[in-house]
């Protein structure tokens, strides 16, 4: 009750959340040796491929060092033969062809990491709080 008492008109998300007398965010996150939290990202934002889990800022901190990428956000899409496929959704800061960027990613990346698919947008769709909405990539 200290944190918040629900989301506004949506009770089946409220239920999710707030469970036991906690706040499940949906973070994900490790500790370090001195007991340092690191917030590493959010499971529903989690791709799972063949088995492995992709977590997008892994791979966008990567594909986000390309010269070219002025922004990008990377996604999970159905793939029926390995769950899902990581999708990246690039704004570029300057022309780039897509193998390119794939390119730069299979030098970077492990291969269940690696972008089978990039996608070039004009802008990453985001909301009120200015956050990317992931689910507005995935189509």
């Amino acid at each position: 009750d200290g944190v918040m008492t629900g989301y506004w008109n949506a009770p089946e998300e409220t239920a999710q959340a707030l469970r036991g007398g906690w706040l499940h965010t949906g973070d994900v996150g490790h500790l370090d040796e001195d007991g340092y939290l690191y917030v590493v990202d959010r499971m529903k934002d989690l791709v799972i491929r063949g088995g492995f889990n992709v977590y997008p800022r892994d791979v966008e901190e990567v594909l986000g060092g390309h010269p070219g990428v002025a922004e990008v956000a990377v996604v999970g899409v159905p793939d029926a033969e390995w769950g899902e496929r990581v999708v990246a959704c690039v704004v570029a800061s300057e022309p780039i062809e897509a193998a390119d960027l794939m390119a730069w990613g299979a030098e970077r990346l492990a291969p269940y990491k690696r972008p089978r698919e990039v996608r070039f947008v004009d802008a990453l769709p985001r909301n009120a709080m200015g956050k990317v909405v992931r689910s507005a990539l995935v189509h």
